[in-house]
């Protein structure tokens, strides 16, 4: 099988060991993992904002880039969905009756927790993380890309993790892409919701299939000082005994500073 991953351009700019976490992964499992660097935006940001038209080269550079591979990979619940569910859709807008046909024709597009259960047939991937984890349930990839329980599959067969529940666990944190810059009082209440949830859990890290919404959580987490820190899946999915991940922060030797959830209500 001829596997390409597709970083999406957050995290290529912003979050790369997310990207490395990822091939780590998937070589330890035997996959070869191929990163085509003409690769570019799948145009989630254009269609959402109401730029649909303008998505058009961009997914005619996607179904190009990569039409010769049997599988593509993404870190990104989000940008997985926009592949899967719209680009047909921007091919039909085109006019185009040769990119319509290859946007139906081109591989399919697996966030990483459905390839690794689905394509790959396991779950307990060798990884060891021994830290108290919540894990959000991100709203592409919970509504409409469907991936329901195959994150939390992974992280149960982690040897030494804490899994613990997160409170009110599908509601959405208020990223949302441009939403969030464009309704931004709205945005910020919806994540003082979730990060009240997320402190409610007593967990030590949030963790999530799109680090959009773990952006934007840990950005209210990290202005509480409430200690409690943000990793991607692929990043605990790759940490073993001998490799831990790339960002991890040494323990602290003072103490935890919390803030009650109540705290946060009031933002």
């Amino acid at each position: 099988m001829r596997i390409a991953l597709f970083i999406t351009c957050f995290n290529d700019t912003l979050f790369p060991t997310t990207g490395r976490a990822t091939v780590r992964l998937l070589e330890r499992l035997g996959c070869e993992v191929e990163f085509p660097q003409e690769q570019t935006c799948c145009g989630q940001m254009h269609f959402n904002t109401g730029y649909q038209r303008e998505c058009v080269p961009l997914v005619r550079r996607f179904t190009e880039v990569f039409a010769d591979y049997d599988a593509v990979v993404t870190p990104s619940g989000s940008c997985a969905a926009m592949v899967r569910e719209y680009h047909g859709r921007v091919a039909e807008l085109s006019g185009d009756a040769r990119l319509s046909a290859a946007a139906q024709s081109a591989p399919k597009v697996y966030e990483l927790s459905e390839f690794l259960v689905d394509v790959l047939g396991v779950t307990d991937v060798g990884a060891y993380f021994p830290h108290r984890v919540t894990y959000h349930p991100t709203c592409h990839s919970l509504r409409m890309l469907g991936v329901g329980a195959r994150p939390l599959a992974l992280l149960r067969a982690v040897r030494g993790i804490d899994l613990v529940e997160l409170p009110a666990a599908d509601q959405c944190c208020g990223f949302g892409g441009t939403f969030a810059m464009k309704n931004a009082d709205t945005s910020v209440a919806m994540c003082a919701d979730k990060v009240a949830h997320v402190l409610r859990s007593g967990a030590e890290v949030l963790c999530a299939g799109d680090n959009s919404c773990l952006m934007h959580i840990g950005g209210v987490l990290s202005r509480l000082r409430t200690g409690v820190r943000t990793l991607h899946l692929a990043e605990i999915l790759a940490s073993t005994e001998e490799e831990p991940p790339a960002d991890t922060p040494p323990p602290s030797s003072g103490s935890r500073c919390t803030t009650p959830a109540a705290e946060v209500k009031s933002l």
